[in-house]
């Protein structure tokens, strides 16, 4: 089953993806406080902007759980596809926080600090909360990268590429966001100790600006991923491909004229396919060959909630009767 990440979901429903969020959620509440008060005490630029990353890093992953919680509802009358794609709506607003929250406070502060200057006050509790939140933070990148790595091998395909496509965008911006908390604490640190060696803030001013950079290009890629779901993103080619061989290998289906496939959520996705059926088929064939072709995708294709078929004729049989040979 290689190279399936871009329409594999997690194999449990999401509850990977939850617990993973909520160790962040926690994690990143208890690390804003700290990093807050420390920033206080020691006047340090640099600490003022993880605190604004971390709070923002919370809000983020309050978001993904509304995204978890409302994602997973069943269709109704008014959803007759259900609500999978809500997921993208609300980790697209999570990486609005992220920039919004922490890159465009982290540049302010870093600007400011460059041009009016800053106090330094005893750094050691900063050196401090930054030691714990260094712990704390890689607790929960090492929750994601666990579910990562096991996803990865769950579809045979390799971490950076499962990363890259994967559809639970919600672990994918936990991991990305840890990721992005651990250089930002290393960065603080480091314009800490420039400031405290060199007794001048541009160290903490720089250190800032880097952090805001760091959560802009976070907010970007996130952004652009869910951005890519909410318009539209299909099965990879190669699942694409290996749905028309499962069509072409039922009876009574003679080819997969047109193909459409649309991932609708990390366990979810949708597939409509005009198709050309032998000539001779009666209808009770044509219906049970639908029923089995449903069947066959479902069983192969764990993913595949949703199957349509629409009997087309084929493109001799179009010519002969005149019509536009392309469906």
């Amino acid at each position: 089953m290689a190279d399936t990440a871009a329409g594999a979901g997690t194999r449990n429903g999401g509850g990977d993806s939850t617990f993973t969020v909520l160790v962040a959620a926690f994690a990143n509440l208890g690390i804003a406080v700290a990093k807050a008060v420390a920033g206080v005490i020691s006047g340090s630029s640099a600490m003022l902007s993880e605190a604004a990353h971390s709070v923002a890093d919370t809000v983020t992953e309050v978001l993904l759980l509304t995204s978890l919680k409302r994602s997973v509802r069943p269709a109704d009358e008014d959803h007759p596809l259900g609500h999978g794609p809500e997921r993208y709506v609300w980790a697209l607003l999570a990486a609005v926080a992220t920039f919004v929250g922490g890159a465009v406070f982290s540049l302010y502060d870093g600007i400011h600090t460059l041009t009016h200057g800053e106090d330094l006050g005893d750094p050691l509790v900063s050196y401090v909360v930054l030691a714990v939140a260094f712990v704390l933070e890689g607790y929960s990148l090492r929750t994601g990268l666990r579910q990562v790595r096991g996803e990865a091998a769950h579809h045979r395909v390799s971490f950076g590429r499962y990363l890259r496509r994967t559809p639970d965008t919600a672990v994918k911006a936990v991991v990305m966001e840890d990721s992005a908390a651990l250089a930002g604490l290393l960065l603080a640190a480091g314009g800490l100790l420039g400031g405290q060696l060199t007794g001048s803030g541009v160290w903490d001013a720089v250190a800032s600006l880097c952090i805001g950079a760091l959560l802009l290009y976070v907010a970007w890629v996130l952004g652009r991923s869910n951005a890519e779901f909410l318009v539209g993103r299909p099965l990879s080619r190669t699942v694409r491909d290996r749905i028309r061989a499962e069509l072409v290998a039922v009876e009574h289906i003679e080819a997969v004229l047109e193909l459409t496939t649309l991932v609708q959520g990390p366990n979810e996705a949708l597939v409509a396919a005009k198709v050309d059926f032998r000539d001779v088929s009666t209808a009770a064939q044509i219906e049970w060959a639908c029923e089995r072709a449903e069947q066959r995708l479902r069983e192969e294709f764990p993913i595949v909630r949703r199957v349509y078929l629409d009997p087309t004729p084929g493109f001799a049989q179009r010519r002969s009767e005149g019509l536009n040979p392309w469906p």
